[in-house]
Parts: structure tokens; C-alpha cells; sequence
């Protein structure tokens, strides 16, 4: 029991850090795609390519780019958060592009400047786009860190690779029925983020 506990702790902090990361990251990155044309394609097409990074390859790589040890939990954080950054930056852009240009230029005539613009207007609009991007990128990750286990850090990827290695299903069965349990909650709690952060969408629904 404690191995199944502490390998979901260390696969919630594995899965849920990069994620923070990556949306800090990729918000300021997406407003410049979005700001300046010229750097929309680039951007993307960057992204695009580190996404298809194979998991594996990258977290074997990592220990030689950064320096860290081969069985350091950075190497995961770090793989995790440039997969998310990859895919949130598209997210953020198109969520931003997709706001309604007459309402950027009444916030413009209201006297609002660019960043007061985007925190204040463009921002609560994109929310829900940006969070529909965050729900995949959490549940990618929550998938993702188990291959570590190759690399002996995978949080509940550690109960596959005992499984295999003592030819027992039960913890393999136990860390596949866990991680999604820890998918389906954490989606739901984004899904409730959402809908406290924008419940004008909620009463648009309703209409």
C-alpha cells in the first residue's frame, strides 16, 4: 500500500507540475503568435515538431541537454513541460484569434491598452478554448509519465514495470485503474474551473 500511494503522489506532482509550467509559458508565447503575424506560423511549426518528439527518446535525452542525473524526476518535469508548451501554444493562439474582432476594437475605443485589453477582455473570452487545450495536455501527461518507468521514474508506470518483472497483474491492473481515476478527476475538476472562471457560458447556454 504505501508503494501504490507513493507512486500516485509522485505521479500527480509528475504529471500536474508540467502542465502549470507549460500554460506559463505558453500564454505569453501564444499573445505573441497572435500580436505579431509574423510569428504565428514559426511559432507553430516549432511547436509542432517538439510534440513529435518521441516520449521515450526525450527523456532519455534530457540527462545529456540539461545535466541532470538519468534517474532525476527533472528529466520528466522537464519533457512534460516542453510537451505542453508545444501543444498550449496553439491553443492559447487560435483561443486568442478566435475572440470577436468587434469586441477588441470596442475594448480598444473604451480606452483599453494591449495588456490591460488581454487581461480584461481577450483573456476571459479564449478561457474556455485555453482550458479545452489544458484538459489534453493534463491527460496526456497523466499517460505520458508512466513511460519513465522505463528509465526508473514513472510514478504509477513503476506498478507495470513490478508487474512485468514478477509476472503479478494485480499491480498492474491497480496502476492502469489509478491513473484513470487520476485522468477522469483531474479533467473534471478543469471542467469546473471552467465553469466557475466563465459563467456567462453557462448562461448563454441556457438561452
Amino acid at each position: 500500500m504505501e508503494l501504490i500511494l507513493a507512486a500516485f503522489g509522485q505521479h500527480i506532482a509528475l504529471a500536474l507540475i508540467p502542465v502549470v509550467i507549460g500554460v506559463i509559458v505558453a500564454l505569453p508565447l501564444g499573445y505573441l503568435a497572435v500580436r505579431h503575424d509574423w510569428l504565428y506560423q514559426p511559432l507553430i511549426t516549432v511547436s509542432g515538431v517538439l510534440y513529435s518528439i518521441p516520449s521515450l527518446a526525450l527523456f532519455v535525452a534530457l540527462p545529456l541537454i540539461i545535466g541532470t542525473k538519468v534517474l532525476s524526476p527533472l528529466n520528466i518535469i522537464v519533457a512534460l513541460a516542453i510537451y505542453t508548451v508545444a501543444l498550449m501554444v496553439r491553443s492559447v493562439a487560435d483561443a486568442l484569434r478566435s475572440v470577436d474582432r468587434n469586441v477588441t476594437q470596442a475594448a480598444t475605443a473604451m480606452g483599453y491598452r494591449p495588456l490591460k485589453r488581454l487581461f480584461g477582455v481577450d483573456l476571459p473570452i479564449a478561457t474556455p478554448v485555453i482550458l479545452a487545450g489544458v484538459r489534453v495536455a493534463t491527460v496526456s501527461n497523466i499517460s505520458l509519465v508512466s513511460v519513465g518507468a522505463i528509465i526508473g521514474v514513472g510514478g504509477l508506470g513503476a506498478l507495470f514495470t513490478r508487474g512485468l518483472q514478477l509476472r503479478f497483474p494485480e499491480p498492474i491492473i491497480v496502476g492502469i485503474v489509478l491513473s484513470v481515476i487520476l485522468a477522469a478527476v483531474t479533467d473534471s475538476l478543469i471542467v469546473l474551473a471552467q465553469r466557475y472562471l466563465t459563467p456567462w457560458a453557462r448562461l448563454g447556454g441556457r438561452t
